[in-house]
């Protein structure tokens, strides 16, 4: 299969990328699958009222059936027509942070998305990006898209086309590059459904932000130990990860050093992932500086280009900073976690 490319700009109302979307959008609606740009990483995207289309996001990922996806929107009226019983926090929520990096977990209308979205749940994730490049393709294809991150399964999400191309050229119809995404990772995803409304992954909007609008918000217990049947994206299976085995270091940059200096006396290839703050500090093959640690959004913007580019160099084993875990802090170390599969090691 030959995967197109679109290059568009963000000025989707011009008639030159409007035109490419319009592309991308008919090969929507023939139940093919397409790579497109949102405000957190670029999703892959598929009709999400057709099993065929959406088993091809399966099978072009390699992901497990069992996890559920997300379903993107473009306007209210899509919303009603996808989910019933929408409780007041979640319109609440609505008005607030859509279109943004926020997912709702809500009760699914019946026999109006495919079970295949939704893994069987009674529910359905939902979101409306803030994107006017993902905006416009949903409108212009007149589809709630089904779309998990454009990459392998397993893999670091994409935050570019190129990233896309990188796993999937040839696996998917095409690919809308409107260059590179701006917060990093995903979106927070929130059930709505439970009594006190619970993150089960957290992302783009932080739970302080979420708080100051509804009160008291839980964290899923599945976040932190457990195994249990995933009712949002992301929570099952393990993601994140570059190639070389990675180690997250609860500890000083000298005590980091120390563990560097003990791999490469063995004779291994190491790469660090730090900050601009700490990137001068450290002598390993590979130091990569993944933004601020004075501002954890640019850590967040640039976590999985880091993660991707030590794929590009010979280290047999990274190690990386750990993060606070409040704010955007949460989300990075969530995904780090995962990438690590959880393996730390804290200094004494």
């Amino acid at each position: 299969m030959e995967t197109k490319v679109w290059i568009v700009d963000n000025a989707v109302d011009k008639k030159g990328s409007y035109s490419q979307i319009s592309q991308a959008a008919t090969l929507l609606r023939e139940n093919e699958v397409v790579a497109f740009p949102t405000e957190t990483v670029y999703g892959l995207g598929a009709n999400a009222t057709s099993t065929i289309a959406v088993k091809k996001i399966f099978q072009a990922k390699g992901r497990p059936s069992d996890n559920p996806l997300i379903v993107h929107i473009a306007d209210r009226k899509q919303l009603e027509e996808i989910a019933v019983d929408i409780p007041p926090v979640a319109n609440t929520l609505i008005e607030h942070f859509w279109p943004g990096p926020l997912t709702l977990i809500l009760k699914k209308r019946e026999n109006v998305i495919c079970d295949e979205v939704t893994a069987g749940l009674s529910t359905i994730a939902v979101r409306m990006p803030d994107h006017p490049v993902a905006l416009a393709l949903i409108q212009e294809s007149g589809l709630p898209l089904a779309a998990p991150s454009a990459n392998l399964s397993g893999r670091p999400s994409p935050t570019s086309a190129m990233h896309v191309l990188t796993d999937l050229n040839g696996k998917i119809a095409g690919v809308v590059d409107a260059g590179v995404t701006g917060i990093g990772v995903e979106s927070t995803v929130l059930d709505c459904t439970a009594e006190i409304p619970t993150i089960l992954r957290p992302g783009g909007v932080t739970k302080e932000e979420l708080e100051k609008i509804i009160g008291h918000v839980n964290m899923d217990a599945a976040l932190f130990a457990g195994d249990k049947v995933p009712k949002s994206p992301g929570m099952k299976y393990t993601h994140y990860a570059p190639k070389s085995p990675l180690i997250i270091v609860d500890g000083s940059p000298s005590f980091l050093q120390q563990l560097v200096d003990q791999q490469r006396a063995l004779g291994k290839k190491v790469g660090v992932l730090t900050t601009e703050e700490h990137e001068h500090f450290y002598k390993a093959d590979v130091v990569l500086a993944c933004g601020k640690r004075a501002d954890l959004y640019t850590v967040a913007s640039c976590l999985y280009g880091a993660l991707r580019a030590f794929d590009e160099t010979d280290v047999e084993v990274i190690y990386s900073e750990r993060f606070p875990q409040e704010g955007i802090g949460t989300a990075i170390m969530n995904r780090l976690n995962k990438a690590a599969g959880y393996q730390l090691i804290r200094e004494k």
